[in-house]
């Protein structure tokens, strides 16, 4: 699947996969990765951007934390208002997934 049919859905996809756990950047790579079956392999340069401008929308919010012996890492997480844009997401999400699925699907 090709970069450019995700665009337009990249923020629906970091909100998801984010969820209720705090995770930082490479993890939600990683995490992407993952779940996606290896369909999304996005770079630090996708993912980044997004990040900041999901916080700066107040969809995130972000800290600091240093694990035991491990460096400082920004971790995000979602906010109320995140919550409530990735319920609105998935169901538009979920709709056009419908109609494409009608206008692209298999004929008997």
């Amino acid at each position: 699947m090709s970069a450019e049919m995700l665009k337009g859905h990249l923020d629906a996809v970091l909100l998801a996969t984010i969820g209720d756990e705090a995770l930082h950047g490479y993890a939600i790579i990683e995490a992407i990765r993952a779940r996606s079956g290896g369909h999304f392999d996005l770079p630090e340069g996708t993912i980044y951007p997004a990040l900041h401008r999901l916080e700066l929308a107040g969809l995130l919010a972000s800290r600091w934390v240093q694990p035991d012996g491990g460096r400082k890492r920004r971790v995000y997480t979602l906010t109320d208002s995140g919550r409530r844009s990735l319920v609105e997401r998935r169901a538009g999400w979920q709709s056009f997934a419908s109609g494409i699925d009608l206008v692209l699907g298999s004929r008997a």
